[in-house]
């Protein structure tokens, strides 16, 4: 026992073989989750998520080895803060909006974020929390994620009406299409055509949209159909 905890307490310490393990050991996190990224065919994958995760196990490196070896004081966490801040204009540059308004990218930004700090945790040597908190990231793109799915399948269309006189009848159709699993709202019509009236309907029908989208087209009144929603903007 007596050994085992001395192995321990040798890699925690700032040495050859623990700076070998954190930097394996963060390799290894980043290619766990960028390859659960790069199979759902995320903008950031296997290769990325490695990188940032070590990039973040050898800030705290790095800030270990000039605490440790030349002696020098400071806060030798301001090197691995900075990351954390940083990794943000990572994110930014996944996450994208298309489809009106409609945002993806999100989680995969977050995945970045959490990569990078588990990096740092591996740097650092606190291996417990660095393992456990893969395992959670796992859980999260695995189990979390078809969990999720399940609960959010609801898909947005934007159309419009070309006359107010037709609006009765095209939302009868559109309700007998979508078997009145649909909700409506009203806006302002996006064209700016007079006379039409636009319309962001909710539905949790998962048929096939591009065979949704084609139908609604061919509704009698229905000038055009977008999917996801439409927001009026307000200019000041």
């Amino acid at each position: 026992m007596g050994q085992i905890e001395a192995y321990f307490e040798y890699i925690t310490e700032f040495n050859i073989l623990s700076t070998i393990l954190r930097i394996l050991l963060a390799a290894l996190a980043g290619g766990i989750i960028g390859n659960e990224r790069g199979r759902s065919g995320r903008p950031a994958g296997f290769r990325t998520h490695i990188l940032v995760c070590l990039g973040g196990a050898m800030t705290a490196l790095v800030s270990l080895y000039v605490y440790v070896m030349t002696g020098m004081g400071g806060d030798i966490f301001r090197i691995p803060a900075s990351v954390v801040s940083g990794i943000g204009f990572l994110g930014a540059g996944i996450i994208m909006v298309r489809d009106s308004n409609n945002i993806s990218g999100l989680t995969t930004a977050a995945g970045m974020w959490v990569t990078a700090i588990i990096g740092i945790a591996f740097g650092f040597g606190f291996y417990l929390g660095g393992i456990l908190t893969t395992v959670i990231c796992m859980i999260n793109a695995s189990w979390l994620m078809k969990i999720d799915h399940r609960r959010s399948r609801e898909i947005y269309y934007y159309f419009e009406v070309k006359d107010v006189t037709m609006i009765e009848k095209v939302l009868e159709q559109v309700q007998t299409l979508l078997d009145n699993n649909v909700s409506f709202e009203t806006i302002p019509a996006k064209s700016g055509l007079s006379g039409s009236v636009g319309f962001n309907i909710t539905t949790a029908n998962t048929g096939n949209q591009k065979e949704i989208k084609d139908a609604l087209n061919r509704i009698e009144g229905v000038s055009f159909v977008v999917p996801g929603r439409y927001y009026l903007r307000h200019h000041h």
